[in-house]
């Protein structure tokens, strides 16, 4: 398919693609940040929350569920991004240019809504504020004030991205700083707690393929499965903050600059190609494609198996087996669970303060995901809204940044804080399937045949479409359909 043809879609404008720094350590390290935008999600659902819950009820043996999980994302991630690197545009754009076109924004950004529209992130950072200011976990009764401090978190989040010249290099700075904490305090605090024997049974859980206890509970697992890694359009907002770090064609695009500290900038429309019968342009692609690989195998997926790892081999050495710990305070269950073991006063002040900024940093970088998303639908897909307010997409940017978090403060009420999270990780599992077939199609279809992935990752898509379909089609049919017909599984 010519992409500079598409129904319903601007036409593609034809580039150089621009050339890559010479790949060498120092230039890595300047160049990757994407995958720490991903990362500090990935620690502050799956890993700090769901995965300690999961291996606290069930076992260690089940951390085979995130080897499978993160080799399967690790590669949807890149076919994603390969389309961005070659036009510049964000992957939902390219569903957007497959039948019926403009249709796909907006399927993607309800689904978007379904995943992360309730800010449990907050509500859960409100419980280990709450934590440190009662110096116990809060009691049913104290819902009013978990919630107080949740709306306090979502605002704090919200209002970081009001700042600094570029919104994703914000998200880099406050994510590195995080995760370079998070990971070194969790890794010093199991090497005085955790016994060489738990190390060792989680390392064997990474292995342990196939091990499902019975009786277990289908919607925490798909929701294990759905946020081991990042999770569903989770995964998909990479393209877009690698559009605006300006890898590959990204740099012919533009990026979103922040209200206050940034400046305007004219963000392109429309995405741009390179000619790939150009041996310079082949050359530079496989630079880029470097880059990438350092920014999602190096750093995202080895820090998405360590930030899984450390905080479950703590949880389940410190807070009884079997427990379900999914309640108002389970940003906190950590932090107390070290202190009774420890009966130390600092431990338990550091573990709920790690706690809560890694459910902060993650509530950060999900309002931005979600925010440009629609943000980058509205902005391809409609001639009227890139002319309101003088073409300025700060201006859209920003009004749905601020009807996002009107929505959140409503939806902070509507249930536990961990159920909401739990809920939108089921849906991830679901949203795998979509994002896998649907990357299929338009990297088999919409890009050159030199840049189409070869035959092993378009069997990984598939088999990401089977696995995370599985885990969501048991969930579904165990809750709703056997449900209702009164049986169990």
């Amino acid at each position: 398919m010519d992409l500079t043809k598409a129904p319903q879609m601007p036409a593609l404008r034809s580039a150089e693609l621009p050339e890559p720094p010479a790949f060498q350590f120092s230039n890595v390290m300047r160049m990757i940040g994407p995958g720490a935008i991903l990362l500090g999600l990935s620690i502050g659902s799956g890993e700090w929350l769901l995965g300690p819950a999961t291996t606290v009820r069930w076992g260690l043996a089940l951390l085979w569920v995130t080897t499978v999980s993160v080799l399967l994302q690790v590669v949807l991630n890149t076919e994603m991004a390969r389309y961005t690197l070659y036009t510049g545009e964000p992957i939902v754009t390219g569903f957007m240019r497959t039948a019926p076109g403009r249709m796909w924004g907006w399927v993607y950004s309800a689904l978007y809504f379904l995943q992360v529209g309730w800010p449990g992130w907050a509500a859960t950072a409100g419980g280990a504020l709450a934590f440190l200011y009662l110096g116990r976990l809060p009691a049913a009764e104290e819902a009013g004030l978990v919630k107080g401090f949740g709306y306090a978190t979502l605002v704090g989040a919200a209002t970081i991205l009001l700042l600094g010249r570029k919104i994703e290099r914000t998200l880099e700075y406050v994510n590195w700083f995080f995760i370079a904490w998070i990971l070194l305090f969790l890794f010093v605090l199991d090497l005085f707690i955790v016994p060489a024997g738990r190390w060792v049974e989680g390392i064997v859980g990474f292995f342990r393929f196939g091990t499902i206890p019975p009786g277990a509970d289908w919607f925490l697992l798909a929701a294990f499965a759905g946020y081991s890694g990042a999770g569903g359009m989770l995964n998909a907002s990479i393209t877009n903050w690698l559009r605006d770090k300006g890898f590959g064609m990204g740099g012919q695009v533009g990026y979103i600059p922040a209200l206050v500290g940034g400046r305007r900038v004219a963000v392109a429309h429309e995405g741009a190609v390179f000619d790939t019968k150009d041996a310079r342009n082949m050359s530079r692609w496989r630079t880029w494609w470097r880059y990438l690989v350092a920014d999602q195998y190096w750093l995202w997926m080895a820090g998405a198996f360590l930030g899984m790892f450390l905080p479950t081999i703590l949880a389940t050495t410190v807070i009884e087996p079997g427990a379900d710990i999914r309640g108002l305070g389970v940003g906190a269950r950590l932090a107390d669970g070290v202190s009774a073991a420890t009966g130390s006063t600092a431990l338990r002040f550091l573990t709920a303060l790690t706690g809560f900024w890694i459910l902060f940093s993650s509530q950060v970088s999900i309002i931005d995901g979600f925010v440009r998303n629609i943000t980058d639908t509205l902005w391809t897909g409609s001639a009227a809204v890139r002319r309101w307010r003088g073409g300025d997409l700060r201006a859209v940017y920003y009004v749905i940044w601020a009807v996002i978090l009107t929505w959140g403060c409503v939806a902070i009420n509507l249930a536990q804080p961990i159920m909401l999270i739990q809920l939108g990780a089921a849906m991830a599992s679901l949203i795998f399937v979509f994002l896998a077939i649907h990357t299929l199609v338009v990297n088999r279809t919409l890009l050159p045949a030199e840049l189409r992935p070869p035959a092993w990752r378009q069997a990984a898509l598939l088999a990401s479409a089977v696995f995370f379909g599985a885990f969501a089609g048991l969930w579904l049919y165990r809750n709703f359909f056997a449900r209702r017909e009164g049986r169990v599984l």
